[in-house]
């Protein structure tokens, strides 16, 4: 519960500094109340944000927490209508947001585009993105790292995979951003942002709808024609056993993929770089030894991750860390403060690149481990590997960094690099709260 000095924790209206680096926050409330309850607006559930990896790593794989709302108040989902109707019907169809056993079912579709010899098929063309994109970004002096790298590099691998031509991206990537608008961890989106979600909610099932007919009239080998040609069941549609999946379904699917895929990536590129450029002596030691890149890209997703929180409903009464959570109770598990628990971390606010890389929840646990986490490692990887030419003689170009407003999706909105200097380094560039080099 709230006490004085430990105020109701939120995911909305945090200063500036401290959302750039949430660390010493979540350190209060870990020590203090791992499991902290905020009371709900009158005839709504209060909240339980948990912050001790023990008890998120127990309900991200526990069968007593689920995605739904509705089943954990044991009522029927509402319909989607209205004007949002568009917005409501492609995220109720979103993997994230499914409990088995459609989740199973639908996982196990996709499953088959995500294994590792799929990956590792597409790393040569993941290599010759990253190298396109650097190539513009080494001719500017000073660049938005973001804007000009980690942003389309994402995109342009998820076109790849969709079979998208590559110059949706922009296009692509603006209806994304808006799309996430309809998130309440967005400060300031306001109904306007909603009303922006739905728009860009509607021309993405519209995009996407044509992008399946066209399969239908000629399939190709991309992600899209395997989910239109192969039949797999889902419960609960009119489609039956052994049908196709319903149009609706495979175009929400690839708006996810298209969110979830590139977000996430984004954030952990500009986090990374922001993390290796305060710690000369590391960036120095990936730069001699890039075989270093794979367990390096765990230790950075740990130390900073993009995701910062997921949202669960409690489907019982559970005792969660010795505190009872009733039935319907809405959860926010914070994967940044898990991944920052001493109990579990060694020196858990050092970046250790040498760190074994099988204990963090930065993709998860449980059913919803992360789908495209062997692609994302991929992409962070590669795009990290190209960046190390230049990384050494780059610098920050004393402009502020800011962070979107978001604690869920958590990155840099705009990392403003001088890329092309020669003449030496300036010294330390970046060490705030939290962060000690290491």
């Amino acid at each position: 519960m709230p006490t004085d000095d430990l105020p109701p924790f939120g995911l909305r209206g945090w200063p500036a500094a401290a959302l750039a680096d949430p660390y010493p926050v979540y350190l209060r409330y870990r020590e203090k109340s791992p499991v902290h309850y905020v009371p709900g607006p009158p005839d709504e559930p209060g909240t339980h944000y948990v912050f001790g990896y023990d008890q998120v790593a127990e309900a991200l794989s526990s069968q007593r927490f689920g995605r739904s709302a509705a089943a954990a108040a044991g009522v029927a989902a509402p319909r989607a209508a209205g004007r949002h109707q568009a917005l409501h019907t492609m995220i109720a169809n979103w993997l994230v947001f499914l409990d088995p056993p459609r989740h199973t079912a639908l996982r196990s579709r996709l499953s088959a585009e995500f294994t590792p010899k799929v990956v590792l098929g597409l790393r040569a063309r993941i290599r010759d993105i990253a190298g396109e994109l650097l190539a513009g970004l080494r001719r500017k002096d000073v660049a938005d790292l973001v804007a000009e790298f980690a942003a389309p590099f994402p995109v342009l691998v998820i076109c790849e995979l969709l079979g998208i031509p590559g110059e949706h991206r922009g296009w692509l990537r603006e209806r994304s951003v808006r799309l996430q608008e309809a998130s309440t961890s967005r400060a300031g989106a306001g109904p306007d942002g909603y009303a922006r979600a739905g728009t860009a909610a509607r021309e993405l099932r519209d995009f996407f709808g044509d992008q399946i007919r066209q399969r239908r009239d000629g399939p190709t080998a991309d992600l899209i024609s395997l989910l239109v040609r192969e039949p797999g069941p889902l419960p609960d549609r009119a489609s039956g056993p052994g049908g196709p999946l319903p149009d609706d379904e495979i175009a929400a699917t690839c708006v996810h993929l298209l969110t979830a895929g590139h977000e996430t990536t984004t954030h952990t590129l500009a986090k990374s770089v922001l993390a290796l450029l305060d710690r000369p002596g590391t960036l120095a030691e990936l730069c001699a030894s890039p075989s270093l890149l794979p367990g390096a890209v765990h230790e950075l997703v740990r130390f900073d991750s993009p995701v910062q929180a997921v949202s669960r409903w409690a489907y019982q009464d559970v005792t969660l860390g010795r505190h009872c959570i009733r039935r319907g109770s809405k959860v926010m598990l914070l994967l940044g403060s898990a991944n920052r628990d001493p109990r579990h971390f060694a020196r858990p606010d050092v970046l250790d690149i040498h760190r074994p890389p099988d204990r963090h929840l930065g993709f998860g646990l449980g059913i919803h481990y992360c789908l495209g986490a062997a692609l994302a490692r991929a992409e962070v990887e590669i795009g990290l590997a190209a960046m190390l030419e230049f990384l050494p003689d780059a610098r920050l170009a004393g402009r502020p960094v800011p962070y979107a407003d978001d604690l869920v999706f958590h990155g840099p909105a705009q990392l403003w690099l001088r890329t092309g200097g020669r003449s030496g380094r300036a010294g330390p560039l970046r060490t705030g709260p939290g962060r000690p080099p290491g």
